[in-house]
């Protein structure tokens, strides 16, 4: 099954910039130049956003200094097993487009919630020994996310690293929160009430994350607040699952590169 999120489409293939003048309280005027470069990640045409730093200026026609932040950040894994051939790819700096076809109907629309609340491009593309249960395919399919994320994130230079984030769905909510460390850790506090949505095994959700944390080297923590309905406390779980890991994917601009580590390094040793 192919489910396009968000379609995008990009008329030129040159940067696209504009400028905005801000003014804070106790602080000069602020001038901000923010850069739109488009991006070819293999699978779809995509724009990345890369935002100048921000200077201090006297007035309006005060000189701005720009910097690229990133060109586009994209992992790639094909994993084959006797069980399994799957193959991912992921754009970090992408829009929001989700190409997934797992032969897990209910993973696949979860795999669209990460793309399109992360604004991630997510193609996955994975067949599996279904016909016992989904097990394999649901833990391959994760481990080959996992390693996407780690190979899109490189150095993990000049990220935020951290990801907080609360997400409802009617009477469900979960809290998310997340550390890029390269120290692969799950704590996952869910109490879905049913053994089963549709035919998607509910335990497959720690499954899932268990294994997209240790190829990735993540810590991850997934809290829930409330919930009765299966699906709604699932599906709340991917959405905040991924606006945390877009918090901490995306550049801090005071950084200028640096890697977020009092260390001087994030690896997964």
């Amino acid at each position: 099954m192919s489910s396009a999120v968000r379609p995008f489409s990009l008329s030129s293939t040159q940067p696209h910039t504009k400028t905005l003048a801000k003014s804070r309280a106790g602080f000069p005027f602020l001038n901000t130049v923010s850069v739109s470069y488009p991006c070819t990640t293999g699978f779809n045409t995509v724009k990345i956003n890369s935002r100048a730093v921000v200077a201090p200026m006297a007035s309006l026609n005060s000189h701005v200094e720009t910097q690229q932040l990133s060109t586009c950040r994209i992992g790639e894994v094909k994993r084959v097993t006797k069980e399994t051939d799957v193959h991912v790819k992921i754009n970090l700096d992408g829009s929001g487009i989700s190409e997934s076809s797992t032969g897990i109907p209910f993973l696949d629309h979860m795999l669209d919630q990460l793309a399109s609340h992360g604004l991630f491009d997510v193609y996955v593309k994975a067949t599996g020994d279904t016909h016992i249960d989904d097990h394999h395919s649901n833990e391959d399919i994760a481990l080959a996310i996992g390693t996407a994320l780690l190979k899109a994130l490189g150095d993990r230079k000049g990220i935020n690293r951290f990801g907080h984030f609360s997400a409802p769905l009617d009477e469900a909510a979960i809290e998310v929160i997340l550390d890029l460390s390269g120290r692969p850790h799950l704590s996952c506090d869910l109490n879905i009430p049913t053994e089963r949505v549709g035919s998607y095994d509910t335990q497959l959700v720690e499954h899932f994350f268990q294994s997209l944390v240790n190829t990735s080297g993540m810590t991850l923590h997934i809290r829930q607040l409330a919930g009765k309905n299966s699906h709604h406390i699932i599906e709340a779980t991917f959405k905040a699952f991924a606006r945390a890991l877009r918090q901490a994917t995306e550049y801090d601009l005071r950084r200028q590169g640096s890697i977020p580590s009092s260390k001087g390094v994030l690896s997964r040793s």
